[in-house]
């Protein structure tokens, strides 16, 4: 601590790129009792400064899924070069959470309010062999076989702007001007050996939003629904049972985009 602290002096705000296996945490957010990644970092900020130190994260990951690139950003009291900072913080984290990097950003930067979007991955797996125990800790092995090219097609009603009540979980933060308004970017479906992802872009998400989207499209890929449901979920909310939701174990924040 004393070799980072040389550089001491008036405070700056610092980003952060960070990446974490969701299993070990009740989410992102700080709550008393279950650990979380906000929890972690907070404590090893405290630890690096000496004193409380919050922090802002781009998104409120729920419990058991993973990040490839969550931002974050808070206001260090003390001028500390950032690589030395993020070499200091991943010495004091547990192994499932990583600072990928750090730098300085204006004061006027806040990892919540100046995102302009994000993207998610959900993994699956059709029936077949086991996973590899690394593969299975990040992705849905279901039980069905799916159609893919059922599931694309599915997927391609998405994009635009809809309204998600029917694929939010209670206590979906769909309060505000938007309501549970958001707007899909890019919505695609891809195939990698026995893998398949499911890949969304969009304006911001509601809580389990990608979790039910999955959920649904599962439904249309395994020959349980047809299309033209997840069509009527999206073109009125009340119509019909709420998707199911996918396990949170297949879910990854892969990027949060700026300007």
């Amino acid at each position: 601590m004393i070799a980072i602290m040389a550089g001491m002096g008036k405070g700056t705000r610092i980003g952060l790129r960070i990446a974490y296996l969701g299993a070990g945490f009740a989410g992102w957010q700080r709550q008393p009792g279950p650990r979380s990644v906000q929890g972690d970092l907070e404590q090893a900020l405290e630890r690096i400064f000496g004193r409380r130190v919050p922090i802002v994260g781009a998104g409120r990951t729920d419990a058991g899924v993973h990040a490839d690139a969550q931002v974050a950003h808070f206001d260090a009291p003390l001028a500390i070069p950032p690589a030395g900072l993020a070499k200091a913080l991943n010495a004091s984290l547990d192994a499932d959470v990583r600072v990928l990097r750090a730098w300085h950003v204006s004061a006027a930067f806040d990892a919540r309010r100046s995102a302009r979007g994000k993207r998610y991955r959900y993994r699956l797996a059709a029936v077949g062999r086991p996973l590899r125990p690394w593969e299975a800790m990040r992705t849905w092995q279901v039980t069905h076989r799916l159609d893919v090219e059922a599931l694309s097609v599915a997927a391609d009603l998405l994009p635009g702007a809809h309204d998600f009540a029917s694929f939010a979980l209670a206590g979906h933060a769909g309060t505000g001007r938007r309501g549970t308004v958001r707007t899909i970017s890019s919505a695609r479906v891809s195939v990698r050996g026995r893998r398949i992802d499911v890949v969304l872009e969009g304006d911001g998400f509601l809580r389990g939003m990608v979790r039910r989207i999955v959920g649904a499209l599962v439904e249309v890929g395994r020959g349980a629904r047809d299309p033209e449901w997840l069509a009527s979920l999206l073109q009125d909310p009340t119509a019909g049972p709420p998707a199911p939701t996918a396990p949170a174990l297949g879910l990854t924040l892969e990027k949060v985009f700026y300007r």
